[in-house]
Parts: C-alpha cells; sequence; structure tokens
C-alpha cells in the first residue's frame, strides 16, 4: 500500500508512549491520501486494518515534516480527490525509519494507527472561506501531501467538527 504523511517539530516532546502522552505536549499532524483508485487507502481501510505504514512520500518538504513525528502525535486524515476533506484522527505508534522498500534511505515512514472518525468531515471549502487558515500550509501549498497543523487550527478543525 502507498500513502502519505508527514510532521512538523512544534513543541519539544517527552518520549513516552501514547498512554503517557495524554497529558504532555502533543504535536499534530494532516496528511493526506487519495481514498480510492489504485493507489487509494482511505481512513475506513485504516479503521479495517487498525494500523499500517505510512510511506510512498518523496517529496523534500513533506519528509522534513514525517522526519520530526514522534510517537504519540496526532493526525489529521485528509481524503484528496473529489473529497478534499479531513475525515478522522490517527495516531503515530513510532518513530521515523527508513523506508525498508526503498533503496534510497532518505525515504522514510512511520506506523499509525487508527484512532477515530471526526463527528463529521471538514471539507477544503469550509476550511477556505474561513481567514483563520489563511497562512495554513493546507491552503497556501496545496500540493503538500505532509503538514504540522498549529494547536489552535486542530482545536477549530475538531469545533467545526461537532458542529
Amino acid at each position: 500500500m502507498r500513502v502519505r504523511t508527514g510532521g512538523h517539530l512544534i513543541n519539544q516532546r517527552n518520549k513516552t508512549t501514547s498512554f503517557q502522552k495524554k497529558n504532555d505536549l502533543v504535536n499534530y499532524w494532516l496528511v493526506k491520501q487519495e481514498p480510492t483508485g489504485p493507489r487509494g487507502y482511505s481512513f475506513e481501510n485504516l479503521k479495517k486494518d487498525k494500523k499500517t505504514t505510512w510511506d510512498g512520500v518523496h517529496n523534500n518538504l513533506a519528509l522534513k515534516h514525517m522526519k520530526n513525528m514522534s510517537p504519540g502525535d496526532l493526525i489529521l486524515f485528509y481524503h484528496t480527490g473529489t473529497e478534499r476533506q479531513a475525515v478522522g484522527i490517527i495516531e503515530v505508534i513510532s518513530k521515523p525509519y527508513p523506508n525498508p522498500k526503498e533503496e534510497n534511505k532518505r525515504y522514510i515512514v512511520v506506523d499509525v494507527k487508527y484512532q477515530k472518525p471526526l463527528k463529521r468531515p471538514v471539507t477544503l471549502d469550509e476550511i477556505k472561506n474561513q481567514k483563520k487558515f489563511q497562512d495554513w500550509e493546507l491552503v497556501r501549498i496545496s500540493r503538500l501531501s505532509v503538514m504540522p497543523v498549529p494547536k489552535n487550527i486542530w482545536e477549530d478543525i475538531l469545533k467545526i467538527s461537532r458542529n
């Protein structure tokens, strides 16, 4: 399976398990994936699989973000293609490591596990229509498959999902 991921160091981290990390500072990310087609992998696929290796990332900036991921970090799973919406939350469960399927060791992967769906998907149009999101990479760098999510944006996305 080929999926894309990423990360960005926002806070100092205490290297603990996801259960211990709950009250510590957590970094937040967004990863994009086409849910259908020959290379597709949806949030529902991950729900069924429970965990997977997030691979297929070759963009330099996305790889830079992935290198900063840490176990316990949380990720918004975003469906690309015709859906264009954040659909759920997944969790990083490994440190980044070289992709065993690639000869070039600069290509890395992380292991992730299913957490939960958003109360309702949050569309790209909803995000673009709010000024507070205008400087976020999802809006500014539309082709980037892995990006950091500042805590205030993370909380705003979850709030929109609950409405």
